[in-house]
């Protein structure tokens, strides 16, 4: 596998909260409250202007600019599965056009399917209510080998997608591993039937941490993807005032326990002769104040040291006080944010649609958002 460096398009094809500014509750429920409010002809240009605005030709470019080689791109299977075994036209359009973007500016695409039939794990990101209904009951599983199947039949010539992230952050409970790698298997033959040039990444279990059941899975156009947050309390600010390097929950975190808490995946890495994409880290950006910077630093060596691929987490986002922040930042307090509310960020998308629909579309193109040029210098070294 070439060396990958790259973004992540998060919240342009699956809505998360916090991206957006608010709380974290499943997309297909916030449509469900949009629905109810405005009806669904008014739903679909909600989303038809969404995805118009939040990333456009110009995003492309500029990633591009940065000296970027790839984009990671989360969607919803609802994107393109309008029921069962029946698929969205202008979904897939959707997915060509950025196809299209990314070769006129020499960027590649790997698709990400960040939400699947039923979900694969309980967490607002897989779209689920609360349950990880995906190993519950097989015709979810048979509803994503198609889907694969045929996004792979519509992708197989097209040299700008790199290829596949089959299923993001999968969660089951270690005694069902084996049903994890099953499904792994028969989606891989799923995917070769139909194309069998693309290379297909597979995330370990339990939020892409847990790799070893994969070995037997690997081979030439196989490549292995990990997330890593570590320490998780620091990078998403869950507990204020932690500072890198520094004691963080008990242990003093520096360069060297970092490159420990990974080594495991370049064991791997070796021992199995297989590439190692890191699919997500990020960092909550607090000014620099509690060496945010040198945690990105200290990574990107220590990726850059054993060859791995990554894509950072995220291109753009509402700038807050938890969660990884954009690379691209919205800092402005518009009134679809309201920071200092109960009810925050996109959840005001209901309350100002009819009044204000087209200032709040504005607001969310990149032209509104700004650079945060701390974490985008170190970035471009390492692109």
């Amino acid at each position: 596998m070439m060396s990958l460096r790259g973004v992540n398009l998060g919240s342009w094809l699956l809505m998360e909260g916090y991206i957006l500014g608010g709380r974290n509750i499943p997309e297909h429920v916030f449509k469900k409250r949009f629905v109810r409010t405005y009806g669904k002809k008014e739903l679909s240009k909600f989303e038809n202007e969404f995805r118009n605005s939040f990333i456009a030709e110009g995003d492309l470019k500029r990633i591009s600019s940065w000296k970027a080689s790839c984009v990671r791109v989360p969607f919803n299977y609802r994107l393109i599965e309008k029921s069962p075994y029946k698929y969205s036209e202008k979904g897939l359009m959707i997915l060509k056009r950025l196809v299209s973007w990314a070769k006129k500016y020499k960027l590649y695409i790997i698709l990400d399917l960040h939400a699947g039939p039923g979900s694969q794990n309980a967490d607002w990101h897989a779209d689920s209510s609360g349950k990880a209904l995906l190993w519950k009951k097989p015709s979810f599983q048979e509803r994503t080998f198609a889907l694969w199947q045929y996004l792979a039949n519509e992708f197989k010539d097209e040299a700008s997608v790199y290829g596949y992230d089959v299923l993001n952050e999968p969660v089951l409970e270690k005694d069902k591993i084996s049903l994890l790698k099953s499904f792994y298997g028969k989606l891989i033959n799923k995917i070769r039937e139909v194309d069998k040039n693309h290379t297909i990444f597979l995330e370990g279990n339990l939020w892409a941490q847990e790799i070893d059941f994969l070995k037997d899975l690997l081979n030439e156009k196989i490549a292995v993807s990990i997330h890593t947050y570590q320490p998780l309390d620091f990078t998403f600010n869950f507990r204020p005032g932690y500072r890198y390097p520094g004691y963080i929950n008990k242990v003093f975190w520096d360069k060297s326990v970092l490159k420990k808490s990974l080594e495991r995946y370049k064991i791997f890495s070796q021992r199995n002769s297989v590439d190692v994409f890191v699919g997500e880290f990020g960092i909550n950006y607090r000014a620099g104040l509690f060496g945010e910077l040198n945690w990105l630093k200290d990574l990107l060596d220590i990726f850059k040291k054993w060859g791995f691929s990554w894509t950072y987490w995220t291109y753009k986002a509402v700038a807050n006080h938890v969660f990884p922040d954009g690379i691209m930042q919205y800092l402005e307090n518009e009134p679809w944010v309201k920071r200092e509310a109960n009810v925050r960020g996109w959840e005001n998308f209901l309350n100002l649609w009819q009044k204000s629909s087209l200032k709040v579309i504005s607001s969310l193109k990149s032209r509104s958002f700004t650079e945060n040029r701390d974490v985008l210098n170190i970035l471009k070294k390492y692109f």
